[in-house]
């Protein structure tokens, strides 16, 4: 296990990324670590990105952590580049975030810059030039060779032909020189946050009636509903603010399971949201405006009827998922989904039906073959005491909720090994342990699902035994 990351009190005790653990515990013993977890980096980058919006809208996500800011005509508004440079940098402070900035006339440059040179920048081509191979950020194998063929700065790699360097290390080596030089264009990939759909109605005197209001909000649907129409689109969020004459502002909102334009379904649910309320909709001394946001809208293609008038689909189970979500609790009705891992109690997670994602296909179960794993799971697995011939051999007999079971059949062990990985403990409360799982078929011809966890003699000297499941 490698370092991916260090913070600056680390960095100062010489610590830095790709040394290996077990040297920076000698270095540090009372070293602090956490474990890497690439999935929310990416989601903090992009989330650190949409907030940069502030300073530009030109801002692009650069993996695994940096940021892109095109910052062309945008710096005047800030003073000066300089004073935009310390702005954004107070801004990363206050959220804990050590930053490294640079600016160059191309994405590329202030890329390298920022990773490469930490000297003021007086002559941007000079300190392009002074850069390490290593910001052209070529392949592992290449990066070697420039080095080994005495080329060890980008200046050195800037002097030799172009074609020699395209002949021995490939296209792409003349194409990064190029762009870090400025001399190739690298167009900038920003991430654009839509805005959201939003119609609104102002009145000239404040309404106090909630029911008016309530009607207003439908025409405003109709009038959203027409403008998703033209763009092929139907909505997966929508949010009504009421707005008090006091500057009171009263929000509902609503998710659907699919994208969505009719606005009888979607004041249904509105209305639906209004039960749920521990505190009614009040107007008060009366709505000054109503306003209907649409942050969230995905492609909705026209569908073709039957001739019965029936619309095909699964729009009649995705308008139950909605309610029950609204009423009971976006998390309390679940969809169960396969997930990446060979621990039985972990190859599936709950998600909110509400959340459609891509739907992986479950496992298909081999023909004529018995199925490999049972119906029904125990969460946690439950204690039986098992006699067997031998210590590390296949249950003999078993005893659980009191009762004994003679085995007349098995199949197994099929081994699970432990997720090291993870922490050191597992659900039945003991450090990582080797389970060896049986099919077994007692004399009555139940049959069920038990494992011995930990293996003989090696990890544990009396290992205990779960039932973990039955088959049909």
């Amino acid at each position: 296990m490698r370092i991916r990351a260090v913070d600056r009190a680390a960095r100062a005790l010489g610590l830095g990324p790709g040394l290996t653990l077990a040297d920076a515990r000698a270095r540090v013993p009372e070293l602090a670590v956490q474990d890497h977890d690439a999935v929310a980096d990416a989601d903090w980058l992009d989330r650190l990105a949409d907030r940069c919006v502030r300073f530009t809208p030109m801002v692009a996500a650069d993996p695994p952590d940096g940021l892109l800011l095109d910052i062309t005509g945008c710096a005047h508004l800030f003073g000066d580049e300089q004073s935009l440079t310390e702005m954004v940098a107070a801004w990363c402070r206050e959220i804990g975030m050590t930053m490294h900035s640079a600016r160059a006339s191309t994405a590329e440059a202030a890329h390298a810059l920022a990773r490469f040179h930490r000297r003021a920048v007086c002559d941007e081509q000079a300190a392009i030039r002074s850069l390490p191979v290593a910001a052209l950020e070529l392949d592992s194998e290449s990066d070697l060779g420039l080095r080994r063929a005495g080329l060890k700065t980008v200046g050195a790699v800037a002097q030799r032909p172009r074609a020699a360097i395209a002949a021995r290390f490939g296209a792409a080596a003349v194409l990064a020189l190029e762009r870090l030089l400025g001399e190739a264009e690298g167009p900038l990939n920003p991430r654009y946050a839509e805005p959201p759909l939003i119609v609104e109605r102002r009145f000239a005197e404040p309404i106090a009636n909630t029911n008016y209001g309530l009607r207003v909000l439908r025409e405003l649907m109709e009038e959203a509903a027409e403008r998703l129409a033209e763009k092929d689109q139907g909505g997966r969020a929508f949010e009504a603010i009421f707005v008090r004459s006091d500057g009171l502002v009263q929000r509902l909102q609503i998710e659907t399971g699919l994208p969505t334009r009719d606005p009888h379904a979607i004041i249904r649910l509105f209305d639906e949201k209004m039960e749920t309320l521990t505190d009614p909709l009040d107007p008060g001394f009366g709505f000054d405006s109503v306003r209907l946001s649409i942050p969230r809208a995905e492609a909705l293609r026209p569908s073709q009827a039957h001739l019965e008038g029936e619309v095909p689909g699964e729009g009649d189970i995705a308008a139950l998922v909605d309610r029950l979500s609204i009423r009971l609790g976006r998390h309390r009705v679940q969809r169960l989904q396969p997930h990446d891992s060979h621990i039985p109690e972990k190859d599936q997670i709950g998600t909110p039906s509400i959340e459609t994602r891509a739907q992986r296909p479950w496992p298909a179960p081999k023909v004529g073959e018995p199925p490999a794993r049972p119906l029904h799971l125990f969460d946690p697995p439950e204690r039986i005491t098992v006699l067997a011939e031998v210590p590390d051999g296949p249950p003999h007999r078993f005893t659980w909720r009191r009762k004994a079971h003679d085995v007349l059949r098995y199949e197994g062990p099929e081994r699970i090994a432990s997720e090291w990985w993870q922490s050191k403990r597992d659900p039945l409360g003991e450090h990582r342990l080797t389970r060896d799982y049986y099919r077994i078929e007692d004399a009555t011809g139940h049959r069920y699902w038990v494992f011995r966890h930990g293996l003989y003699g090696r990890e544990k000297s009396d290992p205990d035994w779960y039932l973990h499941g039955l088959f049909a």
